[in-house]
């Protein structure tokens, strides 16, 4: 059997530098831009994963600009209902993204950047 050929391809017009999307492409999808996302942590005190989370967290949004805040399950009782297992838990927009583990280049992506 012969060698197979690369497929040929238009270039993505809508594809910056590095395959990411462009601002335009974003806009276009219906995606909003890092600065109006809301990243939500949620997690309670003295948890070691927590505080790993918060130092992923935080740097992540300081540099794409994005805002988060960060809840505590130990003063919601439907928090902790929800999420006693998975903490710390991470929320994009209210919907969740992450546990345990934060990954900070999959967090980067899932916020457009």
């Amino acid at each position: 059997m012969g060698a197979m050929t690369p497929l040929l391809r238009r270039p993505d017009r809508d594809r910056g530098e590095g395959g990411r999307r462009t601002g335009r492409a974003r806009a276009a999808a219906g995606e909003r831009p890092p600065s109006e996302r809301l990243v939500t942590l949620i997690g309670k005190p003295g948890c070691h994963l927590c505080d790993d989370a918060r130092r992923v967290v935080a740097a992540v949004c300081d540099e794409v600009g994005a805002a988060w805040e960060e809840r505590d399950i130990t003063r919601d009782a439907e928090l902790h209902r929800l999420y006693q297992e998975q903490i710390p838990v991470v929320l994009i927009d209210g919907a969740q993204h992450d546990f345990w583990r934060v990954d900070a280049g999959r967090l980067k992506r899932a916020l457009g950047a």
